[in-house]
């Protein structure tokens, strides 16, 4: 039982020392994701295409609440994992307490579209532009220079500061200088890698890659309510495919509002200006349940809701913004006069277009263990580059206090680091040895061994208890 206890705790301490943990020589591919075929639309620019290290870096950046003025909040705050990158509350919570103007958009998919434009309404030139304005928002992460805000200049000066970032700046850039341009590139692209083809409707367009067509895996009421999604009315359908166009199911750039001008928090406010929404994929997880309210405002709380507007679009004279195509004849809104057969149909072939992996894929999980710490390993104490020629043993591993040597007579220098490349220890061996670690804390350290005659290197990975 002593044995068995001991190897549990083992385990557990090894979890913890792991977790938190990024590693420079095993990074998560983002570069060379299974994209399907059929997905054509990507509004990456030439000049930002994703790479693994300046992902990674963003990735980081995404989950660091340090980019917060007061280290609460982080981009991934109001965009969580769990809901496709939204916020299950309709207005999300941002610095000191104050609450966002609209509902946090879900990310998921942000690269597949023809709409290179971010926000509700718009305002950001491209992903880019967007990704540091929640950053230098008063209320939400409080960079801003105003009421009293310090300026993103600080937040540069702040991050050039942690240990970490001069790490993965420098790994992601080949230096190790932080500015806007470069977070941005980041964050940009660890969004863009954030994708869902695994769905049921993916699955279906793979066996039937004719929309038209009845796909094999749907139930007929999910393949009436494709029929629906794709036919224009008056001829059948609710014309939903006009906006949002299979099979990205991405937002026409050329959009007026929907409809819905309200304003959270506000009975009598009217706001014309959100022509925008995400993709439609993952509105709902993988059990059913929505990624939280729907619209700018929050102010749908089901698919039905919604499908209900859509199917007859508030007639209101101070909206001079609504989208031509949910007008009908004689100047009134739209009026699909949808069955509740329909309006069923429809509900569950948009169920249909969530996937699953994107709700625990580690690659875009949170890189900070419960503590708020990270640690990042590899790169420069990388350990895929062992070129030593020599036999050599090292044990145990992990150690308590003394480690092993074993190699033949020769003249070495060894030398272990701690995570941030500090060198913690050295010292001249000459074959045979033990080396005494108690100076060492608990952690993850790397052992180098050089051959001072070849110049050869062994560089192995240990746990000190």
């Amino acid at each position: 039982m002593k044995k068995i206890s001991k190897l549990v705790t083992l385990i557990g301490l090894l979890f913890i020392l792991i977790s938190g943990t990024i590693d420079l020589d095993d990074l998560f591919n983002y570069e060379t994701q299974n994209i399907p075929s059929y997905i054509t639309k990507d509004n990456t620019p030439e000049t930002n295409q994703i790479n693994n290290e300046i992902t990674t870096l963003g990735r980081v950046l995404f989950y660091d609440k340090n980019l917060s003025e007061n280290n609460t909040i982080a981009c991934a705050s109001c965009h969580q994992q769990a809901f496709a990158f939204s916020d299950p509350l309709t207005s999300s919570v941002g610095l000191n307490g104050g609450n966002t103007g609209r509902h946090s958009m879900r990310l998921v998919n942000s690269r597949f579209s023809n709409e290179e434009k971010f926000f509700w309404d718009e305002r950001a030139t491209s992903l880019e532009n967007q990704v540091t304005q929640p950053i230098q928002d008063h209320i939400e992460m409080g960079f801003s220079g105003t009421n009293g805000d310090p300026d993103f200049n600080e937040l540069i000066a702040k991050l050039s500061a942690i240990d970490y970032y001069q790490t993965l700046f420098d790994f992601a850039y080949g230096n190790s200088t932080i500015n806007e341009d470069k977070i941005q590139r980041a964050l940009s692209q660890f969004i863009r890698s954030i994708q869902s083809f695994d769905s049921k409707f993916d699955e279906g367009f793979l066996q039937s890659p004719n929309l038209n067509a009845p796909f094999p895996n749907y139930t007929p009421q999910e393949n009436l309510g494709k029929q629906l999604f794709l036919n224009p009315p008056p001829n059948g359908g609710a014309g939903c495919a006009g906006c949002h166009a299979p099979p990205e199911f991405d937002i026409d750039p050329n959009t007026l509002n929907n409809g819905v001008i309200g304003v959270i928090g506000s009975t009598t406010e009217v706001d014309l200006t959100n022509t925008r929404s995400p993709s439609l994929r993952d509105l709902v997880n993988p059990d059913g349940s929505l990624n939280g309210p729907l619209m700018h405002d929050g102010s749908m709380t089901s698919l039905l809701q919604v499908i209900n507007h859509y199917n007859s679009i508030p007639n209101n004279p101070a909206n001079n913004n609504l989208d031509n195509r949910l007008q009908g004849p004689g100047n009134q809104t739209q009026q699909l006069n949808l069955t509740i057969n329909e309006k069923s149909a429809l509900e569950a072939f948009l169920k249909t277009l969530s996937g699953s992996d994107i709700y625990t894929n580690e690659k875009w999980s949170d890189p900070f263990d419960e503590e708020g710490n990270i640690s990042i390993v590899g790169g420069q104490l990388s350990i895929n580059e062992n070129s030593f020629e020599k036999s050599i043993t090292v044990f145990p591993n992990p150690v308590e206090t003394d480690m092993s040597i074993q190699l033949e007579t020769g003249n070495y220098t060894t030398l272990i680091y701690n995570l941030q490349g500090k060198i913690l220890y050295k010292k001249k061996i000459f074959g045979n040895e033990s080396l005494n670690l108690q100076i060492l804390t608990k952690g993850i350290y790397l052992l180098l061994i050089k051959d001072n005659e070849s110049s050869k290197v062994f560089k192995k990975r240990f746990i000190k208890l």
